[in-house]
């Protein structure tokens, strides 16, 4: 007969995507280890999980091997924690236990006196958790390797009695990846986790990682986190269902014959995708939607990546297009960054604040080209990749602009610019032809999933009043369109 399986109990750490990694939370009870270099957020990390336990019932301890208690404090106010009013609730307890050069010389430390101080302090506020910050320092008194090991299962046994859930941070070396200077924590712990600060293409850029956790399944790629304005926010993609919401109504382009050539326009919660050469009129097109939708009472959010808010406002009054009563409305929110000025976990965390705030009905981002300029083509796609998994949970319309070198792409590589075609929901691709007397420009629907579209390219002009069509858009072809819907429409 077999035995019957039990679930390790958890502790969510409160952090924003580190419980999706960690499938629920750290285990409660036990000990996780988290290690990293300098500037890797190990200190922050144990404060924030103290912090939001102590918020929510759940008293804790925190030991600082390193720095001032003082210092502490004022770190942690940056983020928006007052742990002088945790502690006055009761709810924390900070424990200054630098250690000043007289034990080391000497010889005479003895971890039992620190737990007899902190063993007062865990049974005056009841604590349930507690983080030892910078265990190294205290690993470092010690020459003789036995009786450092020796003292660190003292530990974790008196831990482990007491009942906490401890996490135990430990610095590693810029030469040392895998943390081997201190790799008996790594077997001792239930859970160990792996912060990285790197720099890549002269851009800096944080990763997270869980190594192990014993009796429990967990997130097993390199996952990259930001300090947002109230702690470490993480970015995960940890399963392989999709939670995407499906594609809704059709919504007007607001040009009726680019709705013609669609249908009736593009679908709501789906991601499109403008791709053209320069002076196609991508942001042209981009814009009209966002003043029709505005119009509408739909809320719009515009990630420009090319221009200021005035230079694109300026630009778009030439083709007719007056975006200044949807800004003032406050139906649109014109967001613009310089992509090289941050990592681009920054730049995703900035618009993932602004989604939560502003709530939009649909975003645009103009534009793709720009992005790889936040790194290097995979940062973009990176990006990119997260960005649109955000917003197709949310059901939340994108629109996408990409700048091509060349006339008529001839793959999805060159369409996109960095290969994420997979996850756009429907194409529109501009382009002009030179003549000897004028430059023709020409649209064309390459593709709109789950919805009949045009086929053939169809001639349109850029005047002082927008998009215009000299001719009529030849409508979606019968076998694709009307003729195959099973809801009856006409």
């Amino acid at each position: 007969m077999r035995g019957q399986r039990h679930a390790i109990q958890k502790v969510p750490t409160k952090i924003a995507g580190l419980d999706e990694i960690l499938e629920g939370g750290i285990p409660r009870g036990r000990t996780t280890v988290v290690s990293g270099g300098p500037g890797s957020g190990k200190t922050v990390l144990g404060l924030e999980f103290l912090c939001r336990g102590a918020m929510a019932g759940e008293p804790g301890v925190f030991i600082t091997l390193e720095e001032r208690a003082e210092a502490i404090r004022l770190n942690a106010s940056a983020m928006g924690w007052d742990l002088a009013a945790l502690e006055k609730a009761g709810q924390l307890a900070i424990i200054e236990a630098r250690l000043l050069g007289e034990e080391i010389v000497a010889g005479d430390f003895d971890i039992q006196g620190l737990l007899a101080i902190v063993g007062g302090h865990v049974k005056r506020i009841g604590a349930r958790h507690i983080v030892m910050d910078a265990l190294d320092v205290l690993l470092r008194i010690y020459d003789d390797l036995k009786r450092e090991r020796n003292e660190l299962s003292r530990l974790h046994d008196w831990l482990t009695d007491q009942g906490l859930t401890s996490v135990l941070s430990v610095k590693t070396r810029h030469d040392d990846h895998q943390g081997s200077q201190y790799e008996f924590l790594d077997f001792m712990a239930d859970c160990v986790i792996r912060l990285d600060h790197r720099v890549v293409g002269q851009v800096a850029t944080r990763r997270l990682r869980v190594i192990k956790y014993r009796g429990s399944g967990f997130g097993t790629n390199e996952y990259p986190y930001v300090f947002g304005e109230h702690g470490i926010v993480l970015f995960p993609l940890t399963t392989a269902e999709l939670t995407h919401q499906p594609l809704g109504a059709k919504v007007s382009t607001g040009l009726k014959g680019l709705d013609l050539m669609l249908d009736g326009g593009f679908r709501l919660a789906s991601c499109i995708l403008i791709s053209g050469n320069s002076g196609t009129g991508k942001t042209t097109l981009a814009s009209t939607f966002a003043q029709a939708a505005c119009q509408r009472g739909e809320r719009v959010l515009y990630l420009n990546f090319e221009e200021s808010t005035e230079a694109m406002i300026s630009g778009m009054l030439s083709p007719g297009i007056d975006l200044r009563p949807s800004i003032h409305d406050k139906t649109l929110l014109v967001q613009t960054a310089t992509p090289e000025s941050t990592g681009s976990d920054y730049h995703l965390n900035r618009v993932i604040e602004t989604i939560a705030g502003f709530k939009p009905d649909h975003l645009i981002l103009d534009a793709v080209s720009a992005c790889v300029r936040m790194g290097s083509k995979q940062t973009a796609f990176e990006f990119m990749m997260r960005l649109v998994s955000v917003v197709k949970e949310r059901g939340i319309t994108s629109i996408l602009t990409n700048q091509v070198s060349s006339g008529v792409p001839n793959s999805d590589e060159e369409l996109t610019g960095i290969g994420f075609s997979s996850v756009v929901d429907a194409v529109v691709q501009l382009r002009y032809v030179e003549t000897d007397e004028e430059i023709i420009r020409q649209v064309l629907i390459v593709k709109s999933r789950g919805s009949a579209h045009s086929n053939r390219r169809q001639l349109y002009v850029i005047t002082d009043q927008g998009i215009e069509f000299p001719e009529t858009p030849q409508p979606p072809p019968a076998r694709f369109g009307r003729a195959r819907r099973k809801d009856g429409g006409k």
